[in-house]
């Protein structure tokens, strides 16, 4: 492993293109450009939204391209993705065989990083269990430093991270697609169908999430979900030794549920780790990220840690966030329910129906099961984005449903969809914004998405 200054001094004269400027490139940029490496910046956007950016970068050195064309005729000797484009884009891929190496900001983080490293990824549930691993190691004194996915690019506190620190890191598919290096910790929260209009298949949307322990050694640890059958099957390819963690058995090893207490059994016995009354933020979704952050901890931090953030930590922003009470009914912003199995376990998280606001962009996963689980558990239904459709159809073709006791409104857009639940909802009522879909089709990400609603909400 080379040092961050020493990989830059190795690129001294050589020709980099970085694509795309966003957020996790930019401090990327910026480093190569201070290191006088021959930098060209090539991003889809065309030049009236990001005029000040390139400006910027211009006048620091770099050769901008934009627009549609912007992957043409590369030629440089190493190429930075963002992970929003995917490997197999042909131009990409034409690259990689003409012999340009291909890399990532998240992949020099990996090279360059001295601490031990901590990752999590799944389908649902990876920013919440990566808050409560690095919450559980701040109270117990280390040094954290919490990016990936999530917060802000750690590539620029690298120089400064010593051994001792702890790096925790939410990494997605679209950062592992390529990552031929694995953190000391890695967990697997869980897999379902996800993200297919970028992967096309699931096969291959489940190999880039398996690279996050492929590269492991003998001393790291996998942390794997006992109870979903895809992460239990991936255990035979694993390089280290395996933690389980599993709300529905009780395991002879691993992490595990026990009369109402949260359970460790490993070489050095068992013993009870977190009683479930601690915890603060509800859902049984919510008890499985608790079990993977303390499998991923063991060793590392001491019970009482835990206990202590559990009675104190409520929630990430976006996930099942109390917004606020308006004539008695309850609005909670799940804006985080970017698929059907997130939406299924916010469902599970209310002990009464709810009325559910749903839809957004279309990422080509099925909504067949989650249109059974809809006309289970929510008593009024609002779909809006491109989505509300597929949604509708896949709740009326449920055995289940039931015209008369789910009523289903399509509207135009966000705001009609909350003024249409209020509409719904009577005294006692909960009403959740849950899409199980992306926000693409009308907003820029889901933390855009959830702030309008909690604006929405609040002026009614």
């Amino acid at each position: 492993m080379s040092t961050i200054n020493e990989y830059l001094q190795e690129l001294k004269g050589r020709r980099v293109s970085v694509i795309g400027m966003g957020v996790s490139n930019t401090p990327l940029i910026k480093m190569l450009l201070r290191a006088e490496v021959n930098v060209t910046v090539r991003d889809k956007a065309p030049m009236e939204k990001v005029a000040d950016q390139v400006q910027e970068l211009e006048s620091l050195g770099a050769k901008v391209i934009l627009g549609e064309e912007y992957l043409q005729n590369i030629s440089e000797d190493i190429v930075f993705r963002t992970p929003g484009l995917s490997p197999n884009t042909p131009e990409i891929a034409n690259a990689v065989q003409r012999g340009i190496s291909l890399s990532s900001e998240m992949e020099l983080f990996f090279q360059t990083c001295p601490s031990q490293l901590v990752a999590v990824t799944g389908s649902d549930g990876k920013t919440t269990t990566t808050t409560i691993i690095a919450e559980f190691l701040k109270e117990a004194g280390k040094n954290v430093y919490v990016g990936g996915n999530i917060g802000r690019p750690l590539l620029p506190d690298v120089a400064d991270m010593v051994p001792e620190d702890v790096a925790v890191l939410e990494l997605s598919s679209f950062q592992l697609m390529t990552m031929e290096q694995s953190p000391n910790v890695a967990v697997i929260t869980n897999l379902s169908p996800n993200h297919l209009d970028y992967h096309h298949t699931m096969e291959e949307y489940i190999q880039a999430k398996k690279n996050i322990f492929l590269h492991q050694g003998e001393g790291d640890r996998l942390v794997l979900n006992y109870d979903n059958a895809i992460t239990r099957s991936l255990a035979e390819e694993a390089k280290c030794p395996v933690t389980w963690f599993s709300r529905k058995e009780r395991l002879e090893e691993g992490v595990y549920l026990r009369d109402g207490t949260i359970w460790l059994t490993n070489e050095q016995g068992s013993r009870e780790v977190l009683p479930l009354d601690l915890i603060q933020i509800p859902g049984e979704h919510n008890i499985e990220n608790y079990m993977a952050a303390i499998a991923a901890v063991d060793g590392m931090v001491p019970d009482k840690c835990v206990r202590a953030v559990a009675q104190r930590f409520k929630g990430v922003e976006h996930r099942i966030e109390f917004v606020r009470e308006v004539d008695g009914v309850q609005y909670f912003n799940d804006s985080i329910g970017t698929s059907p199995t997130r939406t299924t376990a916010c469902l599970e998280s209310f002990p009464q129906k709810i009325i559910l606001i749903a839809g957004g962009y279309d990422k080509g996963v099925p909504f067949t099961q989650l249109g059974v689980e809809i006309a289970d558990k929510v008593k009024g239904l609002v779909l809006t984005g491109n989505t509300a459709s597929a949604i509708r159809q896949a709740v009326e073709q449920a055995p289940n449903f039931k015209s008369e006791e789910l009523p289903i409104q399509e509207t135009k857009d966000l705001a009609s969809a909350v003024l249409a639940a209020q509409a719904m909802a009577q005294k006692g009522d909960v009403v959740v914004l849950s899409p199980a879909c992306a926000a693409f089709d009308q907003f820029k990400n889901f933390m855009e998405r959830g702030q309008v609603f909690k604006k929405l909400v609040q002026e009614l």
